[in-house]
């Protein structure tokens, strides 16, 4: 074994493939719904517990954090629905190919895009 193998250990200078880089950002939303399940409990469980409490909760939306927050969760939510469409694709046997791997990245991406845009549409 040549143990004076090159070592790369500056992570700036390596350049991922766009599927990749849609599996990061499929993981990433993951764990941002996973964090986010308790605030959105929370919340729910609040809106359930009396009409005063649900009144400061619709209240509460009128604050920009929260109309941010509730835009990053929804974000979160459809980006992380589309790409899971994308799996299911593959589970079916459609884009497994090198090439269809980045067509499908594109289209989760541009797909990802949209429904962020719409969302934020929605909030605001």
């Amino acid at each position: 074994m040549n143990s004076k193998r090159p070592t790369n250990l500056d992570l700036t200078t390596i350049q991922l493939p766009l599927p990749a880089k849609a599996s990061i950002i499929h993981r990433i939303s993951g764990l941002i719904l996973f964090f986010a399940v308790a605030f959105m409990l929370c919340a729910l469980a609040a809106s359930l517990e009396s009409e005063q409490s649900f009144a400061d909760l619709k209240a509460g939306f009128d604050n920009g954090l929260v109309k941010f927050i509730t835009w990053g969760i929804l974000s979160a939510l459809g980006y992380h629905f589309v790409a899971g469409i994308k799996h299911l694709l593959m589970d079916m046997g459609i884009g497994e190919s090198k090439e269809g791997g980045r067509t499908g990245a594109i289209i989760t991406l541009i797909g990802g895009a949209i429904v962020i845009v719409l969302a934020g549409v929605w909030v605001w």
